[in-house]
């Protein structure tokens, strides 16, 4: 039987630092090449990267370029699908590489009919050398960190699951289910993955091959992208029916518990011991993670930027999630 034509689809802006690392992962598979393509649709990005890939386009015929005048990786994305000849769709990013046997491996799922969505395990990597940056990696792969995201904690069975990164997706799902919302700056692949979900789409997880993801920095980078990432998953709600799970309220719930139960607690003694509990019983989770962390990683240090991260990767989705809702009751008050 004839293998499937994959497109693989990377939304770029100012990557110069990781374009190059991205297509190189994809011209090293172990799939033909006449048989995918790359399609890399650019936010009008003012650094190299448009000179890189125009590169690889004048070396290889399955790399093509499209402007993305929007900017946003939801445009991007329906800029990418539109123009796509192959059956299977892949979604990619370009801050991760891939395994040599990612597309084979996935689109043979799909031919098998296990699945109309496959994707594999995410492991991820610091961006540098650095302790601070070996800790930060650390955190976004563990479950106290991260939640319960199969992908992110190396799960090692095939299993179908909710959602998967980097995922090689039927393309007929998007004539039934329709293009990613475009009001959506961010959160859109959480909406999109419930949206498939209603329509009977199955995911699945194959824990064999792998991507392999840079993770930010710095804590300032991974404050600001949580804080937004923690407002778009409630202000979405303003544009889509349904856009997120319940675990994607429970940072929100967390800030909410800290603000209020401090309050509360000045005006009653069991609710300050139950307060106390609680938070005393986070801060044992955190120390007992974060020690995990730099135990594995052999440097005292480690510990206390683990449980800082922990507490910041926590606490800012949690407060985008609260500034979203409050801007959300102004806004409607504000019509009435």
């Amino acid at each position: 039987m004839e293998l499937p034509t994959v497109s693989v689809i990377i939304p770029v802006r100012n990557e110069e630092n990781f374009i190059g690392k991205c297509i190189e992962s994809f011209l090293d598979q172990a799939y033909p090449e006449n048989r995918f393509e790359i399609i890399v649709v650019d936010g009008m990005s003012e650094d190299n990267t448009r000179t890189i890939v125009k590169e690889y386009m004048s070396r290889y015929k399955n790399i093509r370029l499209y402007d993305n005048p929007d900017k946003y990786t939801p445009n991007a994305l329906n800029i990418g699908i539109k123009n796509a000849s192959g059956k299977i769709i892949m979604l990619a990013s370009s801050h991760a590489i891939y395994s040599r046997d990612y597309i084979s491996t996935c689109a043979q799922k799909i031919v098998e009919e296990k699945a109309e969505i496959v994707g594999g395990k995410m492991i991820t990597l610091p961006r540098n050398s650095s302790i601070k940056a070996k800790v930060i990696a650390s955190v976004l792969s563990n479950p106290f960190g991260v939640g319960g995201a199969k992908y992110r904690i190396r799960c090692d069975k095939e299993s179908y699951v909710d959602t998967v990164a980097y995922g090689l997706y039927k393309k007929e799902l998007f004539d039934k289910a329709g293009l990613f919302n475009e009001n959506l700056v961010r959160n859109q692949d959480i909406e999109m993955n419930l949206r498939l979900k209603r329509i009977g789409a199955r995911t699945l997880l194959v824990p064999q091959v792998s991507s392999y993801y840079y993770a930010r920095d710095t804590f300032t980078s991974l404050w600001k992208n949580n804080f937004a990432n923690g407002f778009w998953v409630i202000y979405s709600t303003k544009f889509a029916k349904v856009p997120f799970s319940f675990r994607h309220l429970i940072p929100l719930f967390f800030v909410l518990f800290l603000v209020l139960g401090c309050f509360l607690s000045m005006f009653s003694p069991i609710l300050a011991k139950l307060y106390m509990v609680v938070l005393g019983l986070y801060m044992l989770l955190n120390v007992y993670f974060s020690l995990k962390i730099s135990f594995r990683l052999k440097n005292l240090l480690a510990f206390p930027l683990a449980f800082f991260t922990f507490l910041s990767l926590h606490v800012s989705y949690g407060i985008g999630s609260l500034m979203a809702l409050i801007k959300l009751i102004f806004v409607r008050r504000s019509y009435q």
